[in-house]
């Protein structure tokens, strides 16, 4: 079975699923060897890692990312690609023949445009892009899981009838997988799972709990920056123990260095 039927079989089996975010070969080598069942990029996650913030990876830097991510590991790989190549439909069809190309199981596209005055791409805009997509994932000759983004949670639009009106259009236009970012409220959760038959996928937040998300109706549980950030955070505690209290203390909680090293020996 490809890492494309892999990917799919997860989506049809029964509960919820964990998709953690590396955002560099070794995390990603590292999560697979925990006994994740699937990976996805995260891209602020990669961007942080080059000093760059969520958004300032230009599109071939990712793909060859998201390639890279790919080749380490056995297990499928979903991207996030961001809103893609470009604003066209003819541009969202690129961004999925990339992505293939690329070895990945599966991508999102999303409808944030990245304009700060007109953030969210109009409707009929989004909804012909999603379209696009679609086709070309169905045009492939293995099997492919395209995920289709409504950003107006995490965008500072938080209204759930647009929300619901657009998945269930971008269901319509062919997306497999459904995915409506920054939610906080687990009933909210519910009535967009009931709202729509794809599997829908959730972002994880500090409040919801796997059961919890996968009795509300979501299918994929993925991280987006959440693993980096904590990374980064934990750095922030390690250094203002050294600089402020001279402890190196906080080095006791490493994850052992033979164990890594052992880890990224194998081939």
């Amino acid at each position: 079975m490809d890492k494309g039927s892999t990917f799919r079989a997860l989506h049809q089996a029964a509960g919820a699923f964990v998709i953690p975010n590396p955002w560099d070969i070794g995390t990603a080598k590292l999560l697979a060897s925990f006994g994740f069942k699937a990976l996805a990029t995260t891209s602020a996650g990669f961007a942080f890692s080059r000093g760059l913030p969520d958004g300032g990876v230009g599109f071939e830097a990712m793909i060859h990312h998201c390639r890279e991510i790919s080749a380490a590991t056995d297990l499928p790989v979903s991207a996030d690609l961001e809103k893609g190549k470009g604003d066209s439909p003819e541009s969202a069809e690129e961004t999925i023949f990339a992505a293939a190309a690329a070895g990945l199981a599966g991508c999102s596209i999303e409808d944030y445009a990245g304009d700060p005055a007109s953030p969210i791409y109009e409707f009929s805009l989004a909804v012909e892009r999603v379209a696009a997509a679609a086709d070309a994932a169905r045009s492939l000759k293995y099997d492919f899981m395209f995920t289709a983004r409504c950003e107006n949670f995490l965008r500072g639009r938080p209204d759930l009838d647009d929300t619901i009106n657009r998945l269930q259009a971008y269901e319509k236009a062919g997306a497999d997988v459904l995915y409506a970012p920054g939610l906080s409220d687990i009933a909210i959760v519910e009535k967009i799972c009931k709202a729509v038959s794809k599997p829908v996928n959730v972002l994880a937040v500090p409040a919801f709990t796997v059961g919890e998300l996968a009795s509300a109706g979501a299918k994929r549980i993925s991280l987006g920056s959440s693993l980096a950030t904590y990374c980064y955070g934990m750095l922030q505690t390690a250094s203002q123990s050294m600089l402020e209290d001279g402890s190196f203390a906080f080095a006791r909680n490493g994850m052992p260095f033979g164990k890594l090293q052992g880890l990224f020996a194998t081939k």
